[in-house]
């Protein structure tokens, strides 16, 4: 709005009138008289919030525009750059990168020192069940410790989430027990190399009962799997029954826990750390009562003493480091799923069962063949090469 000078001086002394304490206080309005010896240049006045005026030179000598900006920038703000907004989107993919490698080394460290642990425990103490419902209860008091406390905000759920998490948490149960039943009887990384041929059933099971199709590079890549499992189970110098069917029946389960998880949590608005406490928690309600009929208090504390003689108090920590390592290493990868693609995560689960098994043979002084390693390599790569065929 361009004024004359006659009109901005009328303005302004309107103002005045309106507002008489402003002759005595500084006006948040820039104000200028024009002089009569400069009567072509013109003043815009502003009646809003505080603005600054800025100047700049027009085609015409009477008429100047103005470009206005807010009292507290110093200076008009330019718009950002080509380069400036591609840097920007470097930082941010560089930050994203960095977030998900920190996901990936804590959740297979946590896992790693899990699985060292679980051992030592199981060798002096060969209660396998016990122990998967020790794992399930350090962790739904941690949650339940943290929710109270206001660390992990409290998830909404309601009747029909704890419907649809049932059948996951019978699941999971059967899984984690299993699995743990497997490593009671053999190596660590014998269990770890039958697992890697999760994918299979994952194919077989989808392809069977839900009618799902793949293309021909997905079963393709079931060869090296099932074919270096085999290789390995039959030449595993420490080889048990118990033991194979255990993490094969873990497999199994795990793959009904994906489908049944897919399936009920759509569209459910619970985060990844507060589902797994929820699966956790619902998951030692269906356990413990079959681990009170499998093997019972009074074989439990016969064992405890027997482990405390021949291990020390030191067997304690053993017991509770099992316990919330095992919470904290799925919590991790429940967590990543809400940063990565089920595709990087399948990469980033290969790469886990790699780093248990190369640190549990180290570590145990696992004795390990030749042809053994052999199948263990090859079910790795037939494992990384499905998750690349499903892409």
């Amino acid at each position: 709005m361009v004024l004359s000078a006659k009109q901005t001086f009328s303005t302004k002394i309107g103002l005045f009138r309106r507002n008489p304490s402003s002759l005595h206080q500084r006006s948040p309005l820039s104000l200028s008289f024009p002089s009569t010896t400069e009567l072509p240049k013109r003043t815009v006045l502003s009646v809003t919030k505080p603005l600054h005026l800025s100047s700049l030179r027009a085609k015409s000598p009477l008429v100047r525009p103005c470009e206005a900006y807010e009292a507290d920038r110093s200076e008009p703000q330019p718009p950002i750059g080509g380069d400036d907004a591609t840097a920007l989107e470097t930082k941010s993919e560089a930050a994203k990168r960095l977030k998900i490698g920190i996901y990936f080394a804590t959740w297979w460290a946590l896992n790693v020192v899990f699985n060292i642990y679980n051992k030592k425990v199981l060798n002096a103490y060969p209660y396998p069940w016990l122990t998967s419902t020790l794992s399930l209860a350090a962790g739904s008091l941690m949650m339940l410790i943290s929710w109270a406390v206001g660390i992990v905000e409290t998830p909404k759920t309601d009747f029909d989430f704890w419907k649809t998490l049932f059948p996951v948490a019978v699941a999971h149960t059967i899984g984690h027990v299993a699995a743990t039943v497997s490593m009671s009887k053999v190596a660590v990384s014998f269990t770890h190399i039958i697992k890697s041929g999760e994918p299979a059933f994952s194919v077989l099971v989808s392809r069977f009962i839900l009618g799902e199709t793949f293309p021909t590079s997905v079963y393709l890549s079931l060869i090296p799997i099932i074919g270096g499992c085999a290789l390995s189970a039959l030449t595993e110098l420490n080889f048990n029954m118990i033991g194979f069917m255990g993490a094969m029946i873990s497999n199994l389960a795990f793959v009904f826990r994906n489908i049944f998880s897919k399936k009920g949590m759509k569209g459910k608005s619970v985060s990844g750390m507060n589902y797994y406490a929820c699966l956790s928690m619902l998951s030692l309600l269906i356990l413990t009562p079959f681990a009170i009929a499998v093997e019972g208090p009074q074989m439990w504390v016969d064992g405890w003493q027997n482990a405390l003689a021949a291990v020390g108090p030191q067997f304690v920590w053993w017991v509770v480091a099992q316990s919330v390592f095992y919470h904290l290493y799925n919590q991790v990868s429940y967590m990543s799923l809400d940063q990565i693609s089920p595709l990087t995560f399948s990469v980033g689960n290969t790469m886990k069962r790699i780093s248990v098994i190369v640190s549990s043979i180290i570590i145990f002084r696992t004795p390990v063949q030749p042809v053994n390693a052999l199948g263990a390599a090859i079910a790795i790569l037939g494992t990384f090469l499905y998750s690349q065929a499903k892409l």
